[in-house]
């Protein structure tokens, strides 16, 4: 692989704007490659052309012998090795000079209020300005990326001061849990976390913007720890680097100090106050919410007191875990961020070095490796700190289990997985062809029973078919967001390392298709027994044993079957019940989308417990629509998706006080009010079907031009007049545009599908159930591919804003940041 595809494959997907653009500085390269060809036409074979010339004209020169004068001979042990082993020929004063004058870099590079600039210093020859051009794009690229890295390290600086205090609260939180009576003073200092000391280089270090002023501030630093030891100070802020990297000279310096603690404990306690006196000054953040504590909110019932539970402190210790995973992540993150560049740069450089025969990369590198990119140390610093504060105090020293969690191993695709996803889609392929050969060659629709089979099994069947078919949108859709980078892990917050990939979830799809066929199958007979005139009764109740085994598997606590990604649906899917009672989330609300375009599905599940709860289900009967009852939650079901949506807007507009989320919160109101009209007219008696069928059409119009305009230009950020892609917006994943104009049509097309329902399209050949199912079909397709927009237009926001990590709430706040935010 090509290193420019390679570093794009590396790349951050959120900060990709803040890397080299190192496709912009090869066409700058291929600029100069064009001038070179157009003024040499022999320019790609002058430089091995000239090589071989210099070859044949040794050939002609005097032998000098074998054995060299004393003196010529100190002169090629003085520069025989610049010059390279074998040379025995002689060579002038005059040639020694041109070679050097070859090897002496052609550019100057110093540092500018701006960040470094770069001089050129052959700018005269011809084709000069075109190096010009791109070592002023060179010096652009890099002043862009120190520029980035040095403010994200100033950002994950102050987050490691913030997690020190987190982790003094937390131990002095542990001693309280385990000894409410109290503990020994000496016991307790010695407790303290050792993130400190680094976090105070590091900020002392970002203030630094040489390498020289670098070292002294570390200098002054460590001198102060070392003084801050012998005033009674911690133990954790005196350690020197050789300290830091030898773990028994750690250990002994921890015990020598712990002697001084010991010994003199009046006068540590003057220098500094008893870790549990840090309890005084904190208050527990609730941000786990709960529809009690929303409620407790809204009474403006407070509840930050600290009470010294074990329940508390396994809270307390899960969120502050958590936050230290994610805070190691982007250490690695920036890591791998100043790593990529560096050598992005150098690359570049070595391709500029053999285009021009210039040796410029040398020079260029040399700054770049005392830049703040290329030499600061804070952020290794601190990964070493996390690793070690993260394995005593999270796993109790075991350093494989804490670094395994730390850095998850990526997961590898099983063959096993590819193997049994193509088996089972291969068994779909091959039930739905044995089904419609079964249904021809015995001419089953065509029975008497037809009429009845389609009123009563197919409802039950199309449930599965709605599921299965969503589900393979879904992986459809996992394809294309890795194919285009969509960091859509990132985005609905699923656990690193838990996230299902197209096949696990098409193996999912496969799998309830394969089940729902055998069962469709088996319940084909339309034979009835002449005598009793029912039918088997295992085979009736097959659907249902189905839907059961199903939400049985959905339930299950065991770690089998992708459990965690069927909690995270369940989380989302409780949050969509008790909509108001819990903080929207990103997931919470994409799913309530998700179960507005099932509302079938939903209509099937209500037909389950009817047909089998009241109906006869042995002879295949139910009185279900005649029911008023039934008719009634016709109604309720159509809605309660669309009343969810409604509810999570009315709670985000309270909170963030946005007149977006109210007229978010109107359209799903007017689709209420349009899905309510449209099950009137369906269930409304003949004399009465013209006017409900004008209320119908006028509301769902209007509800769809709103939806359709919402998806377009709010939901995908489409339709821009002033993007420089007319029509679309600046910043597009799918470099062909004909692709967003098809999916917008598309959208349109298939928003207006309920015309069916007003219009009352029939075909001969189809029945009203077959077309309701079709319908059904559509929408789920429509937001299959909705779906894809919506997440593109929300990781591009995300690039925007170069948001790559999740915000983890922390458990303690102190009283210092509330006078901070007051």
């Amino acid at each position: 692989m090509k290193f420019g595809k390679e570093f794009s494959s590396q790349m951050v997907p959120e900060w990709h704007e803040a890397y080299m653009d190192y496709g912009r500085l090869k066409s700058q390269l291929k600029e100069i490659i064009k001038f070179k060809r157009k003024t040499n036409p022999h320019h790609n074979h002058g430089h091995h052309h000239g090589e071989g010339l210099r070859r044949k004209l040794t050939l002609y020169r005097t032998f000098s012998g074998l054995l060299s004068t004393p003196g010529r001979k100190r002169h090629h042990h003085g520069h025989g090795h610049g010059h390279g082993h074998g040379q025995i020929g002689h060579f002038s004063d005059s040639d020694d000079d041109i070679e050097e004058g070859l090897k002496s870099a052609p550019i100057l590079v110093h540092s500018a209020s701006h960040g470094y600039e770069t001089t050129f210093l052959m700018e005269s020859e011809e084709g000069g300005e075109y190096e010009t051009v791109f070592f002023r794009r060179l010096d652009d690229e890099f002043n862009k990326v120190e520029k980035f890295y040095k403010s994200k390290v100033e950002q994950v600086i102050k987050e490691a001061v913030m997690l020190n205090k987190q982790m003094d609260a937390l131990i002095a939180f542990r001693v309280k849990v385990d000894h409410p009576d109290g503990w020994p003073w000496e016991e307790r200092t010695v407790e303290m976390t050792r993130l400190a000391s680094d976090v105070a280089n590091s900020a002392a270090t970002v203030a630094a913007s040489t390498p020289a002023g670098a070292r002294s501030m570390k200098a002054r630093a460590h001198q102060a720890h070392m003084e801050a030891i012998q005033e009674g100070g911690s133990s954790k802020a005196g350690k020197s680097d050789e300290d830091e990297d030898d773990d028994d000279a750690e250990k002994e310096d921890d015990n020598v100090v712990s002697d001084e603690l010991a010994g003199d404990t009046s006068r540590l306690k003057a220098a500094r106050p008893s870790p549990i006196e840090v309890l005084d000054r904190v208050k527990l953040n609730h941000t786990t919410e709960t529809p009690r504590s929303t409620i407790k909110g809204v009474l403006q019932v407070s509840n930050t007191e600290l009470k010294f539970s074990r329940d508390n402190l396994r809270r307390v210790e899960g969120k502050l875990r958590r936050a230290f995973v994610e805070f190691y992540q982007k250490l690695r993150l920036l890591k791998s961020y100043s790593f990529l560049n560096v050598l992005a740069f150098s690359k570049i450089l070595k391709k500029y070095d053999k285009i021009t025969s210039r040796h410029a990369s040398k020079s260029y590198m040399k700054m770049v490796d005392n830049s703040y990119l290329g030499s600061s140390d804070e952020v290794i610093r601190l990964m070493e700190r996390v690793e070690a504060t993260f394995i005593k105090h999270f796993t109790n020293a075991n350093r494989t289990k804490g670094m395994n969690i730390l850095r998850p191993k990526a997961k590898r695709e099983r063959h096993r997985i590819t193997f049994s996803t193509g088996f089972l889609s291969g068994c779909v392929f091959s039930l739905v062809v044995a089904l419609f050969a079964i249904i021809r060659t015995r001419n089953i629709l065509q029975e008497e029973g037809q009429k009845q089979y389609m009123n009563t099994m197919f409802p039950l069947y199309s449930l599965f078919g709605f599921i299965v078919l969503h589900i393979l949108m879904y992986a459809g859709n996992i394809y294309y967001w890795r194919k285009y980078r969509v960091n859509y892990s990132f985005i609905f917050g699923f656990k690193q390392g838990t996230e299902l990939g197209y096949r696990q979830v098409l193996l999912v799809g496969f799998s309830i298709g394969v089940l729902a066929l055998v069962c469709v199958i088996a319940n084909l007979d339309m034979e009835v027994d002449p005598e009793t005139k029912d039918y088997k009764a295992l085979t009736e109740l097959l659907p249902l044993f189905l839907l059961i085994v199903m939400f049985i598997v959905l339930v299950l606590p065991f770690n089998i079957f992708y459990r965690s990604s069927r909690f995270f649906f369940l989380t989302c899917l409780f949050h969509c019940v008790a909509a108001p009672l819990y903080k929207v989330t990103l997931p919470d609300f994409l799913l309530g989308d998700q179960l507005t375009s099932q509302v079938q599905a939903l209509r099937s599940v209500q037909f389950y417990i009817c047909h089998y709860g009241w109906g006869d289900y042995k002879h295949r009967k139910n009185t279900c629509t005649d029911s008023d009852a039934y008719n009634a939650f016709l109604f309720i079901v159509a809605v309660v998706p669309y009343v969810w949506r409604l509810l999570q807007c009315l709670r985000r507009l309270f909170e963030e006080k946005s007149a977006e989320q109210g007229y978010n919160g109107l359209k799903y109101f007017l689709t209420i009010v349009a899905v309510c009209l449209r099950t009137a007219y369906s269930v409304v008696d003949e004399d009465h079907k013209f006017v409900w069928r004008m209320l119908a059409g006028i509301f769902s119009a209007i509800a769809a031009v709103f939806c359709t305009y919402w998806d377009l230009v709010l939901d995908w950020g489409l339709l821009n007049r002033t993007s420089k892609n007319r029509w679309l917006r600046d910043k597009l994943l799918i470099p062909q545009k004909k692709v967003y104009f098809i999916a917008m049509i598309l959208n349109i097309l298939l928003r207006f599908a309920w015309l069916q329902t007003v219009l009352d399209f029939n075909f001969s050949f189809m029945h009203r159930q077959t077309m309701v199912a079709v319908v059904a079909s559509l929408e789920i397709i429509r937001r299959g591919i909705w779906n894809f927009f919506r997440l593109e237009n929300e990781h591009l926001n995300n690039v925007g804003k170069f948001r790559a990590f999740k915000t983890v709430p922390l458990p303690f706040n102190y009283d210092e940041d509330d006078d901070k935010d007051n």
